[in-house]
């Protein structure tokens, strides 16, 4: 058991939770900032406030060791665009800022590796250098993120003990806010979606995505970055996987590119001005898929021992959680008579 603090920000988040449980496993002390409200795992110590008012941050950072900073808006829409620079870049480079005031044994930042789509990242997926340009297309939560990752690395120039890393798209139980990766799958069983856009990505175990933070603070080099991410597939990939976990029939159409663009634009106009409700095919989503989001988290796994569980359990995981949770409308023949999982 140890007595070090950790600080993690965003501790009631999906990857956020995760990592709270993994750091309590290890009999770590752990302090949480999370918005008022948020409901936090385990035996913690919980400071509720944003990340964007400089007290709250200060106080949180009181005798900590390790920072774990995940707080973020994951969201690919918003009602207000500003919220994401507001909360993803702003409350960053106040954190930051804070940060190198003290003296911390490692900050560990979460960046994304959506911030790298489009055609410059195609060719080096992965290995994203940070002089990399960004996408502009990408939207305004990417951009966020972007900012957000180049104060990290600003910060690791002036001195700061910072490792980055940044997730692909991470699945499995506890996704409680139902982030982008999940309501996609859940609309898929729910019936919601009838035709679908095929597009290439990359899918990781969130647990395993938590442990590969603690492994960065342990053996990251600082100033670093390395990829959180295990199996490169297709949607039409994960589609025949949800099919043969639940026995439900997926979609077999797909729309072209200009198509889903189209949906997309139209979708975002009724949540920004008529529903404001999260749109079921956020803009960003759709530019994202425009290119193969494949990644190569080699560097993890060599230097970290990031591992690399099976992402079909966690998938299988992910839709048991989402049913024990009362989120799924449909039957599901296979898992519901829990014969005939297929993982």
């Amino acid at each position: 058991m140890s007595n070090r603090l950790n600080l993690v920000t965003g501790g009631g988040g999906f990857i956020g939770s995760h990592l709270v449980k993994a750091l309590l496993k290890k009999g770590e002390a752990v302090r949480v900032l999370e918005l008022p409200g948020v409901p936090v795992p385990g035996n913690v110590e919980a400071i509720y406030g944003s990340i964007c008012d400089d007290k709250v941050v200060r106080e949180a950072l009181k005798g900590v060791e390790r920072v774990y900073h995940l707080a973020a808006n994951p969201n690919l829409w918003a009602q207000d665009k500003k919220d994401f620079n507001a909360v993803n870049f702003e409350g960053t480079r106040r954190v930051f800022a804070e940060v190198a005031k003290l003296d911390v044994e490692v900050v560990v930042y979460t960046s994304t590796e959506s911030i790298w789509s489009g055609k410059i990242a195609k060719f080096d997926w992965g290995h994203a250098d940070k002089e990399l340009r960004f996408n502009e297309k990408s939207g305004p939560y990417c951009r966020s993120k972007f900012l957000a990752e180049q104060e990290a690395f600003k910060a690791a120039q002036a001195g700061v003990p910072v490792v980055i890393v940044a997730p692909t798209l991470p699945i499995g139980p506890g996704d409680r806010s139902l982030t982008p990766p999940t309501r996609m799958i859940l609309d898929f069983i729910n019936c919601k979606t009838p035709a679908y856009l095929d597009c290439g990505f990359n899918l990781v175990d969130v647990r395993d995505v938590a442990i590969g933070h603690i492994l960065a603070a342990d053996h990251g080099i600082r100033g670093e970055r390395y990829v959180l991410g295990n199996e490169n597939l297709t949607l039409s990939q994960l589609l025949i996987w949800i099919e043969e976990i639940t026995g439900l029939a997926m979609p077999k159409r797909h729309v072209p590119y200009w198509l889903a663009l189209v949906t997309g634009m139209i979708s975002e106009l009724l949540a920004d001005y008529v529903t404001h409700r999260q749109p079921r095919a956020p803009l960003t989503g759709v530019r994202l898929a425009h290119y193969p989001m494949y990644s190569d988290s080699s560097m993890a796994v060599d230097q970290l021992g990031f591992p690399q569980n099976p992402v079909r359990k966690a998938l299988a995981d992910e839709i048991n959680w989402l049913l024990n949770n009362g989120l799924i409308q449909q039957h599901l023949p296979l898992i519901q008579t829990q014969r005939g999982l297929k993982i």
